[in-house]
């Protein structure tokens, strides 16, 4: 059974950094690809980036392009989220998805998912906090 934890959310004024990080145990499989994504307060679940274990493939989703870069760190097994210029509006419980298939996981990320594939596992999630 896959697992997954997340860390490294907190509190941080508009305009600051975080790094998140995702370490993943117990899967199955030959790659288990991993996606971030958010939810904040009364809003759905939003799509950022996700990593192919395999080749180290990226997809970014719209929400967050260009002040987010997602990496792996093969020797820690663990999958990062660098996020730069943050805003209140980033506010959210951040959660990393891991998935043994590549192609759901990027439908997921980019919101094109709409055959109601569940990926395989989650994180508990990271509560990011951006103050103005």
């Amino acid at each position: 059974e896959v697992q997954l934890v997340e860390s490294g959310g907190g509190l941080v004024q508009a305009g600051g950094s975080l790094r998140l990080s995702c370490v993943a145990s117990g899967s199955p499989y030959s790659y288990l690809h991993i996606g971030w994504f958010r939810q904040a307060p009364g809003k759905g679940r939003e799509g950022i980036a996700c990593i192919n274990d395999e080749d180290g493939r990226i997809v970014y989703a719209e929400s967050m392009k260009g002040r987010v870069t997602i990496s792996k760190d093969n020797f820690k097994g663990s999958v990062s989220l660098q996020m730069d210029h943050l805003e209140p509006s980033d506010t959210a419980v951040y959660y990393c998805a891991g998935e043994g298939a590549w192609a759901p996981l990027v439908h997921h990320i980019d919101g094109t998912e709409a055959s109601g594939y569940q990926l395989d596992a989650w994180g508990r999630g990271t509560q990011v906090t951006v103050s103005s």
